[in-house]
C-alpha cells in the first residue's frame, strides 16, 4: 500500500546529487506561474546559473542580486512530483537550504476574503509522493510556518494560519471530501506542500509556504473567482513575487542573527 512506501533502511537507486562547489545562493524562490516569471525576468538583472533538464525541455535557474543577498529563481513544475523533483535537482546547481515557495491554491471558506495571504500550518496527505519521504500519517506539520506568520504581521500584510488539503487530483476534489476537510480546519486545497514539506524535512532543507486565495469551493457552484485575463488577486500578480521575495530576505537577515548571537 502507498502508506507502506516509505524505506529509510535501504539506499535509493537514483541518488540526489548534491554539488557542495555549486554556486551558493541566500535562498531559491519558486514560482508556478510563467506570468510571474517572466516579470521577474524583466524586473531584475537576472543571470542564468544552469538548467534543470527533463523530457520537457531544459529548465532555467536564475540568479540575481536584491539588497544585498543573492537569490535564486526558477518555475516548478505544478504537481507534488515534478516540484519536489525539480528542488531536489537544484541541489546539485545551487547550495542553499531556504526554499520560498508561493503559489495559487483553492479556498475552502467562503469567509477568507479573496486576496488574503494564506499561510499553511499542516498539509493533509492527498497524494502520493510525501509517502515516500515520511511515515504515513492523515497530516504533515508545515514548519515554518510561525516564522512566516511573523513576517506578515511585520510586513502589515492581511494574512491567515489554517491547514491545507494537498491533493494529485484536482477534478476529483468531491463534495464529500470538501466536507472531510473543510471540518478538519483545511482553508486551501493546492498540489504540491505535503509533498514540499516532506521532502525538505527528509533533505534537511527549509521551505517558507505561502498561498493565494483563488477560486472558490465553499459555494453551491464552483467560482473561478477571477476575470479572463486578471492578474492582480491572482496566482499570476506579481506584487505576490514581491513578497516572496522579501520573505527571502527576511529568513535570511533571521539566520544571520542567530548566527552572530551564537558566536
Amino acid at each position: 500500500m502507498i502508506t507502506d512506501s516509505f524505506d529509510n533502511k535501504t539506499e535509493e537507486i537514483i541518488k540526489v546529487c548534491k554539488n557542495e562547489d555549486a554556486k551558493k545562493v541566500d535562498a531559491c524562490i519558486l514560482t508556478f506561474s510563467n506570468e510571474i516569471f517572466q516579470y521577474v525576468l524583466e524586473a531584475f538583472d537576472c543571470a542564468k546559473i544552469g538548467d534543470l533538464y527533463s523530457s520537457n525541455g531544459p529548465k532555467p535557474i536564475y540568479g540575481f542580486a536584491y539588497k544585498g543577498k543573492e537569490f535564486a529563481v526558477y518555475m516548478s513544475f505544478i504537481g507534488g512530483p515534478g516540484c519536489v523533483g525539480d528542488m531536489e535537482d537544484t541541489m546539485s546547481i545551487i547550495n542553499t537550504d531556504k526554499y520560498i515557495v508561493f503559489g495559487g491554491s483553492g479556498c475552502l471558506n467562503k469567509e477568507i476574503a479573496r486576496g488574503k495571504v494564506m499561510v499553511p500550518t499542516a498539509a493533509y496527505r492527498d497524494e502520493g509522493t510525501s509517502y515516500h519521504f515520511a511515515p504515513a500519517s492523515d497530516y504533515i506539520d508545515v514548519k515554518n510556518s510561525d516564522v512566516v506568520a511573523e513576517f506578515m504581521e511585520e510586513a502589515g500584510l492581511p494574512y491567515i494560519q489554517g491547514k491545507t488539503w494537498t491533493t494529485d487530483a484536482p477534478h476529483r476534489e468531491t463534495r464529500g471530501n470538501f466536507e472531510k476537510r473543510k471540518s478538519e480546519g483545511c482553508i486551501s486545497v493546492e498540489m504540491e506542500c505535503a509533498a514540499v514539506q516532506a521532502m525538505c524535512d527528509f533533505r534537511g532543507l527549509n521551505v517558507y509556504y505561502f498561498l493565494t486565495s483563488g477560486d472558490l469551493l465553499d459555494a453551491p457552484k464552483w467560482d473561478a473567482r477571477m476575470e479572463k485575463n486578471q492578474k492582480k488577486h491572482t496566482q499570476h500578480d506579481p506584487g505576490h513575487f514581491d513578497i516572496a521575495l522579501e520573505l527571502a530576505c527576511y529568513v535570511t537577515d533571521m539566520e544571520l542573527c542567530k548566527s552572530e548571537y551564537e558566536n
